[in-house]
């Protein structure tokens, strides 16, 4: 990668006709790709010119979205404002929530209530 953008130029690649996002300190003009993205105009705008790290981590991109994005690579981020990278092993444990009796009750706990009533319902009408 060649290019290199401050964060400030990005910001300035808000537009429908110029549009830039960073992912993971690497920048990616995303203007070639509004008719084609799979999640629709709107969200590569709403993220255009920003830091979109977070927001392309959290949808869970597929290994082939991954690979696509390389096509629209425009340079990087200068070194003095790179943020960190979190790799996808870290992404993978944040988002694993812990097992845990609060959660299996929460998840559970309506269904199985309701079963119970419809069953004791049941019972009270059907003796």
């Amino acid at each position: 990668m060649a290019a290199q953008f401050t964060r400030k130029e990005v910001e300035a690649r808000n537009q429908r006709d110029n549009a830039a996002i960073i992912i993971d300190n690497v920048v990616y003009d995303v203007t070639p790709f509004f008719d084609d993205h799979p999640g629709g105009v709107e969200v590569l705008l709403d993220n255009a010119g920003k830091d979109a790290s977070q927001c392309f981590h959290d949808v869970g991109h597929s290994e082939i979205a991954l690979e696509w994005r390389q096509q629209f690579v425009a340079g990087e981020v200068v070194p003095e404002e790179h943020w960190p990278v979190r790799s996808r092993d870290q992404q993978a444990q944040q988002a694993a929530e812990p097992l845990t009796l609060a959660t299996l009750i929460s998840v559970w706990g309506p269904p199985l209530v309701l079963a119970a009533l419809a069953a004791l319902f049941y019972m009270y009408l059907f003796p």
